[in-house]
């Protein structure tokens, strides 16, 4: 069993490969940046399934509405229309929609809001970097409880319940989670806030839903926790299952009504309101979500297919957890057959085949483990994709 650890602003900084050595901001730095710098004929470390283009998110918008839409303040807990059709996608009240610029600037307004000097966040990782960026940045002692990769990423209530404490204050995990796409189940969610009212009454559960939507196939959404207990904090936004990352919009569900209104001053004093331009595209977006999810899901489905019979064929190089939902899993490369200089070899050997693939260790893991996104390359693309890996786990062998 791993034991839960104390992540400070510095053990935080060792998700990078590489941190520049004068480094000395408050949030830590991680080369997740890289994907917002460089995108490779064979992109696999996305997870993000095909992006919108404006011209069809204008199909789903009015956009004579669009012409007189006046560019003033919006409000700052979001959008009225915005609101209704979250609240409709989670089974909760508009009024309890807060929006965001992104899901992780809602982490990071929950999370400065809901704790204080002293205090301590839990933290279910492997996870998406800003994730534990959000908690760093806002000055939240942060408890790692690490999942492994040989348990297929599943919840451990034992680690959970000695991780937390009478000073936690919130607990953050993913589901589906970024990097495996593996899914936390109610029973599983049900389970942690039994542990969190008998450990720290007081704490709130966060729960990053930004994958629900994103099935395989035929089949509909996960079910959001956000309705489950007045304890849940969801947020998502329409960035992965949607397609709409450039819109920037985002949000979290609060039942509690005092740290509802405290997100909503807190999000005044930090952005005032989101984009009144954003935050219309994004409600007509959710307002066709449908047409939109059912070609992105069989996409999806499609993909995940090949990838399975990739894994296959490699099986005897690499091991791969199937994802519950997501554009993204997790695969890791032998043990028994790469040692650590075949590693290193691999990671250095990508960018001659074209190739980007999301390091482990961006995410709290080994860099044996690499998370590939599998939505976002045209399918005509994927096969080549996978072969070119094929490829480099073949030359980093060669002695």
């Amino acid at each position: 069993m791993n034991a839960p650890t104390v992540s400070t602003t510095e053990q935080a900084k060792t998700g990078a490969n590489q941190l520049p050595p004068e480094w000395r901001g408050r949030f830590p730095y991680n080369d997740i940046i890289s994907l917002l710098e460089v995108n490779r004929t064979f992109n696999l470390a996305e997870s993000t399934s095909q992006d919108l283009t404006f011209g069809e998110i204008l199909d789903f918008a009015d956009i004579e509405s669009l012409r007189d839409l006046k560019l003033g303040y919006g409000k700052s807990a979001g959008a009225l229309a915005l609101r209704e059709a979250i609240g409709q996608a989670c089974n909760v009240p508009a009024d309890n929609v807060v929006t965001t610029q992104g899901a992780a600037l809602g982490l990071f307004l929950l999370a400065f809001e809901a704790c204080r000097p002293g205090d301590e966040a839990v933290l279910v990782t492997p996870c998406f970097p800003s994730s534990r960026g959000c908690l760093v940045g806002a000055g939240v002692t942060v408890r790692e409880v690490r999942l492994g990769f040989e348990t297929g990423y599943r919840l451990d209530m034992n680690q959970m319940e000695a991780a937390l404490s009478p000073k936690t204050r919130l607990v953050s995990l993913a589901s589906p989670q970024n990097p495996s796409g593996v899914q936390t189940s109610r029973q599983e969610i049900e389970a942690l806030l039994a542990l969190m009212e008998k450990r720290c009454p007081q704490a709130v559960l966060f729960v990053d839903e930004t994958y629900r939507e994103a099935t395989y196939g035929d089949r509909g959404p996960m079910e959001s926790m956000a309705a489950l207990d007045p304890r849940i904090v969801t947020g998502a936004s329409v960035s992965k299952a949607l397609g709409a990352p450039g819109l920037r919009t985002g949000w979290l569900t609060i039942a509690d009504p005092d740290l509802r209104a405290r997100i909503i001053v807190a999000k005044m004093n930090t952005i005032i309101s989101g984009s009144v331009l954003d935050e219309t595209l994004a409600t007509a977006v959710l307002h066709h979500r449908q047409r939109v999810l059912a070609p992105r899901r069989r996409l999806l489905a499609s993909a995940l297919e090949a990838l399975g019979a990739w894994c296959t064929s490699e099986a005897e190089r690499i091991e791969w957890i199937r994802p519950d939902a997501g554009a993204l899993c997790c695969v890791q490369l032998r043990a028994d057959v790469f040692d650590d200089t075949a590693v290193s070899r691999f990671w250095a050997l990508l960018p001659d085949h074209d190739l980007q693939l999301a390091s482990g260790d961006w995410f709290g893991e080994s860099r044996r483990v690499f998370r590939l996104g599998f939505g976002y390359l045209p399918p005509e693309r994927l096969g080549a994709a996978l072969s070119a890996l094929s490829s480099v786990m073949t030359a980093c062998l060669r002695s």
